[in-house]
């Protein structure tokens, strides 16, 4: 089988790096597989230079193939025209490689997908699959009559109907698909993976980084991985930061890893009354971010609530609890709201109903007492979000496109 995989995320995003490649690495170990196409969407700067394809792992199955968007022209054009381009593009790439199957990750690149097959007919899957549309709609960024939501929307309902595989992130939409009418064995839940050894609790680490940054190593320390803005709180975000360092003292420290520009984030600490000293800003590389983690004591995903956030799988959660951390989050995001409610891993807010901040910040303080928390935590990844359910899935869906007929 003769596979091609793209992503909508370009080679070098955070993303990519920590969702894609496990999944490449997977695909290449079958032996069904004779060859992967790694397709990447790259823009801005890195779609005008020289890209070098290092996933960590040998890639003797894999080639890389990056789609180049154009940058002269407004977003929303520069996106039709990519919904323009790309399809040819991609065309062209399944008869010279002789593709069997394509795999989209992410509803974008489902969409893409689709496109592919109505001229070619090439059977596609998608994983990561979610309401993207919807998400954008109800985040605000996009806008009911916006070109980019019809189009996205008309084209996730396509997928449903016509993807051999549809590998959602969460159980919640599983179960919503399924009351839509899509067959329930064209449906296998696969939670964003995390290579969770990757991210283990590593004192020496955790006593290095403190060290460097002068933090003192038995401070209570939290940490945010992610962007501030879009479909995650901004201010609201930093008035949280703000009531936590409240509750653990002077001593509190924030570690804060975004790819936001570091002067704006410092203002907005400042804003809320801390410190240079309190709190540390930096957009560090993917492979540093286990070493941060490390360091921290319990983890913040302020995520915006939005009815179709219950089907979302957010990385940094799955990270997290792959380093131990109990995590602040959001009520109502995915899976893993109900699995902190039921099992433990962190606690739950509403910012609608004030009092619940006080009282999950409590709840993970007194988590924080526990002596084996970490472990107790880290099962949570091993039984959630670790890369065997995608072996599973890929095994359901994929496997079997191996002996159709051409």
């Amino acid at each position: 089988m003769n596979l091609l995989f793209l992503s909508y995320w370009g080679l070098e995003d955070g993303l990519t790096v920590s969702t894609v490649f496990p999944h490449l690495r997977l695909l290449q170990q079958m032996p069904e597989v004779q060859k992967i196409l790694f397709v990447t969407i790259e823009r801005g700067a890195s779609a005008s230079r020289e890209l070098h394809f290092a996933p960590g792992f040998a890639t003797n199955k894999i080639t890389f193939a990056p789609l180049r968007s154009r940058q002269n022209q407004p977003l929303l054009l520069n996106k039709i025209d990519d919904f323009v381009r790309f399809p040819n593009e991609l065309i062209e790439l399944v008869k010279e490689h002789n593709i069997d199957v394509l795999l989209g990750r992410g509803a974008p690149a489902g969409a893409l997908a689709y496109l592919v097959w109505k001229k070619t007919r090439t059977p596609f899957l998608v994983e990561s699959f979610e309401p993207h549309a919807d998400y954008m709609l109800e985040s605000g960024v996009w806008k009911s009559y916006d070109p980019r939501y019809l189009f996205q929307r008309h084209w996730e309902k396509k997928q449903k109907q016509l993807a051999v595989g549809l590998m959602p992130v969460a159980e919640n939409y599983r179960r919503q698909l399924v009351q839509e009418g899509v067959p329930g064995p064209r449906i296998v839940t696969v939670p964003c993976s995390v290579n969770v050894p990757d991210f283990s609790f590593d004192p020496a680490r955790r006593q290095q980084v403190r060290a460097r940054l002068g933090i003192d190593q038995a401070a209570p320390v939290g940490i945010y991985v992610g962007k501030f803005g879009d479909i995650y709180y901004d201010a609201e975000a930093f008035e949280l930061f703000r009531d936590a360092a409240a509750h653990f003292g002077p001593a509190f420290r924030l570690l804060i890893l975004t790819p936001n520009p570091e002067a704006e984030v410092r203002a907005k600490l400042a804003n809320v009354g801390f410190t240079a000293e309190q709190a540390f800003v930096t957009k560090a590389p993917h492979a540093e971010v286990p070493g941060y983690l490390s360091a921290a004591d319990f983890a913040f995903a302020t995520i915006k609530p939005a009815e179709c956030r219950r089907f979302c799988s957010p990385i940094k959660v799955g990270e997290y609890w792959a380093a131990g951390l109990p995590v602040l989050l959001t009520e109502g995001v995915g899976d893993d709201s109900d699995i902190i409610q039921q099992e433990g891993g962190g606690a739950i807010f509403n910012l609608d109903r004030p009092a619940t901040v006080p009282a999950a910040i409590q709840q993970i303080a007194t988590l924080l007492q526990q002596p084996d928390y970490r472990n107790t935590i880290r099962q949570l990844a091993m039984r959630y979000r670790t890369v065997a359910r995608a072996q599973e899935a890929y095994e359901q869906l994929l496997l079997p496109l191996a002996s159709r007929p051409a």
